[in-house]
């Protein structure tokens, strides 16, 4: 659409003049130099983000995912160029641990946060998290970004989850989580042996916790998500 950040930010200016709202969060179209959201919505116009922060208000925030819709990691080099184009330091949108989608719910994303140095903090002006579908299973991860910026290059993730899960799930859980780690964070459900599969249902079932049940859930398939489901067919 020709025009198209100038026709957003007057959008978001009209909504900010008849909110209540303490804080204005957008999300542009192109919310992160991954090919992939041209593939879904047409080339990206050039110099859209330079016209988008140029049209908006300062003080609105605009959300940003990194290099990739899922960024691996982020870079002070990144997110300094980032926040030139827009005018503004870039609220992260952080894709992990989001499990939604038929290429991702298959897998518990259970590690603790990596390629998050305490470096970039300066350069966000904020830092959100997608959450997995499962809420308890959720802090295990969560608990070590923080963990991330307090420590800086003494951060340790192995520890950090380690710590977050003895904290969260007790002594068992947090010995059975930890072993079953790659299983649960790598092989996913597609490639698990099926005996495999039972053997951990039932070391699972036999606990009562919440992160337990979510993790029994998953292995019965509940949370496993589709095309259709994606596409408001279910």
């Amino acid at each position: 659409l020709p025009g198209l950040a100038e026709a957003q930010a007057d959008i978001v200016h009209w909504i900010a003049g008849r909110t209540r709202a303490s804080r204005i969060v957008m999300c542009p179209t192109y919310y992160s130099d991954d090919p992939a959201l041209d593939m879904a919505f047409g080339v990206r116009p050039q110099g859209y983000l330079e016209a988008v922060g140029k049209a908006l208000d300062t003080r609105i925030d605009i959300f940003w995912t990194g290099e990739e819709v899922c960024s691996r990691a982020y870079g002070v080099r990144h997110l300094e160029r980032v926040g030139e184009q827009l005018r503004r330091r870039p609220f992260l949108w952080d894709n992990y641990p989001v499990n939604d989608g038929p290429r991702m719910s298959p897998f518990l994303y259970l590690r603790g946060f990596t390629g998050r140095p305490a470096g970039i903090g300066p350069r966000l002006s904020a830092h959100a998290i997608n959450p997995a579908l499962q809420p308890e299973l959720t802090l295990l991860p969560a608990l070590t970004l923080p963990e991330s910026y307090r420590l800086g290059e003494d951060y340790d993730y192995g520890a950090a989850l380690a710590a977050s899960a003895q904290e969260l799930l007790g002594p068992e859980l947090s010995d059975l989580v930890r072993r079953h780690l790659i299983l649960l964070n790598d092989t996913g459900l597609d490639r698990m042996d099926t005996a495999v599969r039972d053997r951990l249902r039932g070391r699972y079932a036999a606990i009562d916790h919440t992160a337990a049940r979510e993790i029994v859930d998953w292995l019965d398939g509940k949370w496993v998500m589709t095309l259709d489901m994606m596409n408001g067919d279910h």
